[in-house]
């Protein structure tokens, strides 16, 4: 029979268990069957289970770690529930080696983008460019978003306040004169948070310099290209085009007109700014004809018909100029010109009124001309102001005094191109249909002694002014697109160019039948007799 115990009655160590056997006697057994015993005791805990694959030593001594480590109260009370711990962390399920990962959640992940915002930095360079300036270039955009928050309009505060900080970082980097928040342009997968800037004066210089030695040196590549062209086109010359195409109209320079301000964006407050490049004329006009959503990448390019002249990053600095200059306002009479010249002139120069009486909420609601525009509109040219394409045309081409005196006669005939002038009215611009170009209306009817006055435009959805006594500003959320009462139509490509010249010469005739090639045989026949008939008749006169 099978003893108490894991030994059998032949193993060394039968019978230490047994009542009569005490460890304490004074008979010591064996050192070799002690040894032999506790091996064999050893093997049988180290055996596995075949349903959970562990073995009770190793169990036994993860317990008793666990107990040591942690030293809980009561432990002897306990110890089922540390055993069931211990074996649910060694719990792995079968064919799965990934581990479940920590789920970040997304104000988590929000805060670690910004976080690089709220770091402080030296500001020593700032100072001192406040004080040679004499006033802060960094604006309030808590403040404004403060105003727009009364009518509903704006971003949320968190938003706002890293804009703030990131506005901060832009004027420590770059050497900026002027700043301000001109608003947020959605995108299909990111959106443009866009700063409006003025560089300082030697800035401006110098990077019109540059860009000056650029042109020089690519006019030099493109003649010793064509020099090399022309040596190749002497052993066979191909028939030349006639074809002259019209000039281009050159864009306005930096600080006027389309290119009075510099605007730098990003698609996040946490990253870095992108400066955008200047607009020009060929870029206005042709956005006027598209409508293309933006996607949020300054590289991408503009697909669509006409062609547009650059990526995404041009489109977009040419849509930031048609909403400024339509729905950038003021309120009447905050600006005036220096001199009174100045407003025959076409110079874009205005300054602060220090006399300047600011009306009540109540009036600017009711009457729109309490509202004047301070930025320039820009032309059907593509311009603010305008240029005459003739006389380009007389600087580039060098030809005989007769085409040159045609030429200046076409000049003459040419109208030239007039806009509104700064400082008008907006009751005067332009609505659709039944639709005003403006609406104006109070932040609140329950305290009037406290509200704004709103402004916002219909022809630019997006586009919003407040004005509170002497504050004002400007801003624009939105699609970067204009309101168009019908859906657009984009233009149809041109007809195609005829082949040859189609006439009366050359044109196909189609066959005749039957019947038209019988009568004009019998047509040819008739001719031929009486012919024949004259002739007779003659020979027999010279006979006579």
């Amino acid at each position: 029979e099978r003893g108490h115990g894991p030994y059998q009655p032949h193993e060394p160590g039968y019978g230490l268990d047994q009542p009569g056997c005490s460890p304490y006697d004074d008979q010591i057994p064996d050192s070799k069957a002690r040894t032999l015993a506790i091996q064999n005791a050893k093997a049988y805990l180290l055996k596995t289970s075949t349903t959970s694959g562990l073995n009770l030593y190793d169990h036994l001594a993860n317990i008793l770690t666990k107990v040591l480590d942690e030293q809980p109260t009561n432990t002897v009370d306990i110890i089922e529930n540390i055993s069931k711990d211990v074996k649910w962390a060694q719990f792995r399920k079968k064919m799965d080696t990934l581990r479940d990962e920590h789920q970040i959640l997304p104000t988590f992940e929000a805060a670690e983008k910004c976080k690089a915002l709220f770091i402080k930095r030296e500001e020593n360079e700032p100072e001192e460019a406040e004080d040679e300036i004499g006033q802060p270039s960094l604006p309030n955009v808590m403040e404004t978003a403060f105003y727009f928050e009364q009518a509903g309009i704006g971003l949320n505060k968190d938003e706002s306040y890293c804009i703030f900080l990131s506005l901060k970082n832009l004027i420590s980097v770059q050497p900026i004169q002027t700043c301000r928040f001109w608003g947020k342009i959605l995108g299909l997968e990111m959106n443009y948070i866009i700063a409006e800037v003025q560089l300082r004066e030697g800035e401006e210089e110098e990077e019109e310099e540059t860009g000056g030695d650029d042109m020089v040196e690519g006019e030099k590549e493109m003649d010793e290209v064509e020099e090399e062209d022309e040596e190749n086109e002497k052993e066979a010359e191909p028939p030349k085009s006639t074809y002259k195409p019209p000039p281009d109209i050159p864009r306005e320079r930096d600080g006027s007109g389309t290119n009075k301000y510099v605007y730098f964006v990003c698609n996040e407050p946490s990253k870095p700014w992108v400066k955008l490049p200047p607009v020009t004329p060929a870029q206005i006009v042709c956005a006027r004809k598209i409508k293309k959503f933006f996607t949020g990448r300054l590289d991408a390019p503009v697909v669509s018909f006409p062609p547009f002249p650059g990526n995404e990053a041009n489109y977009l600095r040419a849509q930031i100029a048609r909403i400024s200059a339509g729905t950038h306002v003021s309120p009447t009479g905050f600006y005036q010109f220096a001199n009174e010249e100045e407003e025959e002139e076409e110079g874009d120069t205005y300054e602060e009124n220090p006399d300047f009486e600011p009306p009540t909420v109540a009036e600017m609601v009711e009457s729109l001309d309490t509202w004047s525009h301070h930025v320039k509109g820009i032309l059907k040219q593509g311009r603010c102001v305008w240029i005459n394409p003739q006389k380009l045309e007389e600087k580039e081409e060098e030809e005989d005094d007769e085409e040159e005196e045609e030429k200046s006669e076409g000049a003459e005939d040419e109208q030239e191109e007039t806009g509104p002038p700064l400082l008008t009215f907006i009751s005067e611009d332009e609505g659709f249909k039944d639709i005003p170009a403006w609406t104006a209306q109070s932040s609140t009817d329950l305290i009037p002694e406290y509200s704004l006055a709103i402004l916002q435009s219909n022809r630019w959805p997006g586009a919003y002014v407040y004005a509170s006594g002497r504050k004002f500003e400007n801003i624009y959320f939105g699609w970067g697109h204009k309101y168009s009462p019908e859906n657009h139509m984009p233009t149809l490509p041109p007809p195609a160019q005829a082949e040859y010249p189609r006439g009366p010469e050359i044109s196909e005739t189609k066959d005749p039948t039957v019947e038209e090639e019988m009568a004009f045989k019998a047509a040819q026949e008739e001719a031929l007799a009486e012919a024949e008939e004259e002739e007779e008749e003659g020979d027999e006169g010279d006979d006579d």
